[in-house]
């Protein structure tokens, strides 16, 4: 019976549009690391300040039930999206239940405030916000049903928890826009402050009025946070681009604090020590500020190369103090910012972009990892990912495209800027490249007009560039590079090429004794050694072409944004994978351990099976966008946008996956 209810439920799939996936069980597979990414946001229970929750930049929400020593993922805003910026949470100061997050979108308009009443678990999307961009969200300290909202669009409050929103600001003044930040009167909610990308305003009537409080701040200053002091309401810091300035009137005069950060350095958060107000945190773009008398003389605490998005200074204990970071995840103190060390176990919001399984050392992992800086470049598990260790030596805060290894173990890394090689000394880099032009030359020999190819070589130049693919056939060596692919056949210390022209071929592989390689556009074939490609038919329908894997038996495949396809005659003719529901591809990958194909799509976390012999698949809803499928031991391990790497359960729910269907 249940045979036949999941068939049918697959048969009716099939009517839906080919973009709209299946509704398959989530059965969410394993991130398992490498620790750390983008921390955007923290907030605490304050009935027990030692659970402590963490926004991201993907919208996950994680908890720490030991003041940041050890996070858990929690919950995620916004089931399918992965790009929403958790930038404020607030835990209701009524309810410790009740949390509300104000999320933005990357890149694009859109975001809104959700509300969680069983302590972050799940959450739900406030009406009346959704859509709105909303980059500061703050509770009134002196009525916790009064919520106020900074926007792209303008400032909204609310006074029933959330329930309702009315525009406060000016509609269509064009003055009280892309709102930055916003505070509260500890006392007085009437009396509330928006940081905007221009200059920072007031009112003190609930929003009926504003007035521009710019007298001693630098003309167009963008405003990114606001602390008024909760014992003098008067007294409040404000941080622009230009720097941070102060005032002890409520806003009618104020002066610009010197020692910290000069012009064009942002500091985006700023926090008072609960227990000692003259001790204030500055987290700025390049490093943590600290004053122990009230904004006098200021104290760079960090190195200059961490960007920090948020504070949390422990009520009970302030010589705790946490940073929410870019790249670098949380950062911890335990000496009142003196020292700090990563805090990042269980949380990992990482772009992997390549995965490599060690031949020799079985359950050895690396992993590409990129836009981390100095927390970015390769990390390497020894234990199939339980732990993780960066090796980026050498490497110079490069990002990390793609990693091959050679059959002599030595390991190469392909980066936004060059070819590295691995050394008992760390990365050295390889990619001295001797760039060969050819050119045809006209003589005449006994009044005959002849022509001869003429072969020039260059001089040695270090390929500089993005290296978006690598491959470690036996003796012989390629790397793509934007000028096309190179050939190496001693070790990496000279190629030659480019022995394929065109930029952003981003797949090179083998198929027994021949070669692929394959840009968007084309899928080529050498059969000596890549001294000579030819082009392969493009599927008909298939306008891109952004995977491509092969399987025994001759047979290559492609994916692009129509779906899947495959050949078994090198291209002469290619047949679709009709029925599979999915298309945009993203990822194919060939999977040894149990002879099948593994698919991917940029716009669905379902993962596809297909057989080669028969053309039956199967499903998994993963529960993340994937990509570079690996089999290990059995079960599938992946490469996510913003989740590290992903790793399959031990065993699929029940459910999780349909009954074979054929594709034709």
């Amino acid at each position: 019976m249940r045979f036949r209810a999941l068939f049918f439920f697959a048969v009716l799939a099939f009517c839906l549009p080919a973009f709209q996936p299946l509704h398959a069980a989530v059965n969410r597979w394993l991130s398992i690391g490498p620790d750390g990414g983008d921390a955007r946001s923290f907030a605490y229970d304050p009935t027990d300040v030692t659970h402590v929750y963490l926004g991201t930049t993907n919208g996950w929400i994680y908890q720490s039930m030991d003041a940041g020593a050890h996070w858990s993922r929690l919950s995620k805003i916004g089931a399918s999206d992965e790009d929403l910026v958790v930038d404020h949470l607030i835990v209701d100061s009524a309810d410790p239940h009740t949390l509300y997050a104000g999320v933005w979108r990357l890149d694009k308009f859109g975001g809104g405030v959700w509300v969680s009443h069983d302590s972050g678990l799940t959450w739900t999307e406030l009406p009346g916000m959704d859509g709105q961009s909303v980059r500061a969200l703050v509770q009134a300290p002196s009525n916790p049903n009064i919520l106020v909202a900074g926007t792209i669009s303008g400032v909204y409050r609310s006074e029933d928890g959330g329930a309702h929103w009315k525009e406060i600001s000016p509609a269509g003044s064009g003055q009280i826009i892309e709102v930055q930040s916003v505070a509260v009167d500890p006392v007085n909610p009437d009396v509330i402050y928006a940081g905007t990308w221009h200059l920072p305003w007031k009112t003190s009537d609930g929003g009926k009025h504003w007035v521009n409080i710019r007298r001693g701040i630098i003309t167009d200053s963008d405003i990114f946070s606001i602390l008024i002091d909760p014992k003098a309401p008067q007294t409040l810091y404000m941080s622009a681009c230009s720097g941070i300035f102060k005032t002890y009137n409520g806003g009618e005069l104020f002066r610009k604090v010197q020692g910290i950060p000069t012009t064009a350095r942002r500091t985006r958060a700023i926090k008072e020590d609960p227990l000692d107000r003259r001790i204030v945190y500055a987290g700025t773009t390049e490093g943590l500020y600290k004053t122990v008398n009230a904004g006098e003389t200021w104290r760079r605490m960090t190195n200059p190369y961490i960007v920090i998005n948020d504070i949390y200074i422990d009520p009970q204990n302030p010589e705790r103090v946490l940073m929410a970071t870019d790249h670098g995840g949380v950062l911890a103190s335990n000496d009142g910012g003196k020292t700090f060390t990563t805090s990042n176990q269980g949380f990992s919001g990482r772009e992997v972009t390549s995965i490599l399984l060690d031949r020799k050392h079985p359950g050895r992992i690396y992993a590409g990892v990129v836009n981390g800086w100095q927390y970015g470049g390769v990390y390497v598990s020894a234990d199939n990912g339980r732990t993780w260790q960066q090796q980026s030596e050498g490497l110079g805060r490069r990002d990390v495209f793609s990693l091959a290894e050679a059959n002599d173990g030595t390991l190469l890394a392909g980066t936004d800027r060059g070819i590295f090689r691995w050394t008992p000394n760390g990365w050295v880099q390889d990619g001295n490249a001797i760039t060969e032009h050819t050119r045809i030359v006209e003589y005449t020999r006994n009044g005959r007009l002849l022509q001869r190819t003429v072969v020039e070589d260059s001089r040695p130049e270090r390929i500089e560039g993005r290296v978006g693919a690598l491959l470690a056939a036996g003796n012989d060596w390629f790397a793509s590079t934007p000028e096309g692919v190179y050939r190496s056949t001693d070790h990496g210390q000279m190629w030659r090429g480019p022995v394929l022209s065109g930029a952003n071929y981003f797949y090179l592989g083998k198929d027994g004794p021949a070669l692929l390689a394959s840009n968007f556009q084309v899928v080529r074939r050498s059969l000596d050694g890549g001294r000579t490609w030819i082009p392969l038919n493009r599927p008909a329908g298939l306008t891109q072409i952004t995977a491509v894997t092969v399987s025994p038996g001759g047979k290559i495949w492609v994916g692009g944004p129509q779906g899947v396809y495959w050949s078994g005659d090198n291209g002469h003719e290619w047949h679709a994978i009709r029925r599979l529901p999915t298309n945009q591809i993203r990822s194919l990958a060939w999977d040894p351990a149990k002879h099948r194909v593994v698919v991917t799509s940029r716009i669905t976390s379902i993962v596809y099976a297909i057989d080669p012999d028969t053309l039956t698949w199967k499903w998994w809803d993963a529960g993340w966008r994937l990509h570079s499928l690996h089999s290990v031991n059995g079960r599938l391990l992946a490469a996510s946008p913003t989740n590290g790497v992903i790793l399959e359960p031990q065993q699929p729910a029940n459910g999780s996956a349909l009954a074979e269907i054929r594709s034709h």
